[in-house]
């Protein structure tokens, strides 16, 4: 942790402020494969992350550390879940495989899935007998005997599906992939209906947070689109959201996407705006998993990367001592760090000073456009009333 701190005199902005920085920080998986899939059953401590050539990684930590374990199987895995606990779950991918733990990961067993397709997502709603997975062909296999036996079920599209979701019950559910295809059963897969999703590229990620009306759905080229009425009507929220995974993880207005070029993406309103975030990669990014709030969170994608946040993936928390009294700041600009200008949500119109790492005032801001035409840099900013509490933006190109 790097420590530093400030002091806000009538000349100079000294540097005697202290900052430990957070947002999305990057753990050690141990491994360089492609990780396709993550989730943690019980808690933000103990995980699964899935991928390349059979890989899966485990921790117990919080992702502190990271422990391989074999598969049996050297095909891709695409997706991973344990339906409520820590020892029981199921992982799917190349060739139809699907292998099932009953002891945390540390051995797996191979089962018959019936079907020599890719499997790319798999679901278990409510316990570990009865669950679904999607297949690059527009079938769906399901097993309600923890896997002993998996059928066939037909659905109503040709396409790939790369994501399905139950949301809360073994018989409503919904599959998503290829030409913005989005289906929904609600008899248990014996029969599924197309809906009209307004997406006409692939959909790699969709999720329902409380209930089978309000659900989301996500295309890495174009925006997240959003139904309350359980896909009667699907529609665009109203800037950015794009990703290849789509997490709400306690209800429907915060929610996470994750995608290309290392693109974390948030929202607080229910998905109307979307506000990107400050990942630390460029690495394609292919699941985004909160376990238990909106908090604490893992994102995985290729090369091994696994990235983690504490903080809802705001970035920076400070403290500053001003004049000799200690207070917490809590940074409240958005985007941070940016890339052209970041703003003051509820202060929009509001004059702010903004000096640079050697105290020097480079500049009056309005609080919607904070930054623009700056270089790259450390910069601190306070309000122009000079008993405000100065705090600490950056700004990357």
């Amino acid at each position: 942790m790097k420590i530093l701190r400030f002091v806000l005199i009538p000349a100079t902005l000294c540097l005697l402020a202290g900052f430990c920085q957070a947002g999305w920080i990057r753990q050690s998986s141990g491994t360089s494969k492609t990780l396709s899939s993550v989730h943690f059953p019980v808690n933000a401590q103990t995980g699964y992350a899935v991928g390349d050539s059979g890989t899966c990684v485990k921790t117990t930590d919080g992702g502190a550390t990271w422990t391989s374990y074999s598969t049996g199987t050297v095909n891709h895995l695409y997706g991973v879940h344990f339906p409520g606990n820590l020892q029981t779950g199921y992982a799917v991918g190349l060739n139809g495989t699907i292998v099932k733990t009953t002891d945390g990961g540390v051995s797996w067993v191979p089962q018959t899935s019936g079907t020599p397709y890719y499997l790319l997502s798999v679901h278990f709603p409510v316990d570990a007998n009865t669950g679904y997975a999607s297949s690059n062909n527009g079938l769906v296999v399901k097993t309600t005997n923890g896997g002993a036996n998996w059928a066939l079920l037909t659905t109503s599209t040709p396409n790939w599906l790369g994501a399905i979701y139950f949301p809360g019950n073994t018989q409503t559910g919904y599959a998503a992939g290829g030409n913005g295809t989005i289906i929904k059963t609600t008899n248990g897969g014996a029969n599924w209906v197309t809906q009209n999703s307004n997406v006409a590229n692939a959909i790699y990620g969709i999720h329902f947070p409380v209930d089978p009306n309000t659900g989301y759905a996500v295309a890495p080229i174009g925006s997240v689109v959003k139904t309350t009425d359980g896909g009667v009507d699907w529609l665009w929220g109203t800037s950015g959201g794009g990703g290849c995974s789509v997490h709400f993880p306690v209800d429907a207005q915060t929610g996470y996407t994750a995608g290309y070029s290392g693109i974390i993406q948030k929202t607080t309103d229910g998905g109307t705006t979307w506000v990107r975030q400050s990942s630390g990669t460029t690495i394609t990014l292919r699941s985004v998993y909160f376990p238990v709030d909106a908090q604490t969170g893992y994102a995985v994608g290729d090369s091994g990367t696994i990235l983690k946040t504490t903080d809802g993936g705001v970035g920076v928390q400070e403290t500053a001592e001003v004049r000799g009294q200690r207070l917490e700041v809590r940074l409240k600009a958005t985007p941070n760090p940016f890339t052209y200008f970041t703003n003051l949500p509820g202060h929009e119109a509001e004059r702010f000073a903004l000096y640079d790492i050697s105290g020097r005032k480079v500049g009056v801001y309005k609080g919607d456009r904070i930054g623009e035409g700056l270089s790259a840099g450390v910069y601190f900013l306070k309000a122009e009333n000079e008993n405000s509490k100065p705090f600490r933006i950056v700004k990357v190109r």
